[in-house]
């Protein structure tokens, strides 16, 4: 997939303000976000960039902030080099799970180790999402289960349950990245009993699951919501991350309004991992 770089610098620059923009820019399909001296780079896919929609963001901001931006859209490549240089590093969660990338010489070895080959694709365990996601699943039973990752990127959490002894697992992605991703990823690391498919959530049909994984954007969890409903066993439990703590009205409301009840949260720099059972 083809995607659109926008160098956003912020004048005067501050977190907050820095945080809510992102916040912002992820409800507009923006995927992902690497700070800057100046403020932070956010990436969409080039097919949905719109710089009208981009200006209307920027100019409805706080007063007392000056914002530009310069967009550029990168070639369709492998992201193997750029991640191994300057974002992906071994990452230890709860002491448990040990995430690292085959070119990783140096690591503490962990009870659990999942090995990923970082892409365009969206989970190596160093983003808080992930991170809360993990430290979720790590604290639930998840051996004999049937599991979904929606939206796997990597398929990290897929591994995960695999590695924890779920039955078989579903990994869906409508990336093609992320796709071929998990299915590399999986080989890597002798999970057989992942299935991978791309496309969305109209794919899961009357399929039903214990445990579902949805680590995606607020807009696709709202909209999606009643599908996972109907798609999680009675006593199953699905686990919600990719949007922040201001969030959390909109997302519980969603839920309840399913039938779902709320089974509590986790926050890490304003990123949370919500989990609800039916």
């Amino acid at each position: 997939m083809e995607y659109c770089k926008i160098d956003i610098t912020i004048i005067p620059l501050q977190e907050w303000f820095s945080d809510l923009l992102m916040s912002q820019l992820t409800e507009n399909s923006y995927e992902s976000f690497v700070s800057t001296e100046q403020g932070f780079e956010a990436y969409i896919p080039s097919g949905l960039f719109s710089e009208e929609n981009l200006k209307a963001i920027l100019e409805n901001t706080i007063p007392g902030f000056k914002v530009s931006y310069k967009a550029e859209i990168l070639p369709e490549k492998n992201w193997n080099e750029e991640w191994e240089k300057n974002y992906f590093q071994p990452r230890v969660i709860k002491d448990t799970c040990l995430i690292r990338a085959p070119f990783h010489t140096s690591y503490h070895e962990c009870p659990i180790e999942i090995i990923i080959e970082p892409n365009m694709a969206f989970g190596t365990g160093n983003h808080e999402t992930t991170t809360l996601m993990v430290e979720s699943i790590l604290g639930n039973q998840v051996k004999g289960k049937k599991v979904l990752d929606m939206g796997c990127g990597t398929g990290i959490l897929a591994i995960l349950a695999s590695k924890l002894g779920a039955k078989e697992i579903t990994a869906i992605d409508i990336d093609k990245w992320a796709y071929e991703g998990t299915i590399e990823n999986s080989k890597l690391n002798s999970c057989s009993n992942i299935k991978p498919i791309m496309g969305d959530a109209s794919l899961l049909g009357t399929n039903t699951y214990d445990l579902i994984f949805a680590n995606i954007h607020k807009n696709v969890l709202l909209n999606d919501m009643q599908t996972y409903y109907h798609s999680l066993n009675p006593g199953g439990t699905i686990f919600l991350s990719g949007f922040y703590s201001q969030d959390i009205p909109d997302i519980k409301k969603c839920a309840e309004s399913m039938g779902l009840t709320d089974a509590g949260y986790k926050i890490a720099n304003d990123w949370v991992a919500y989990s609800f059972i039916k």
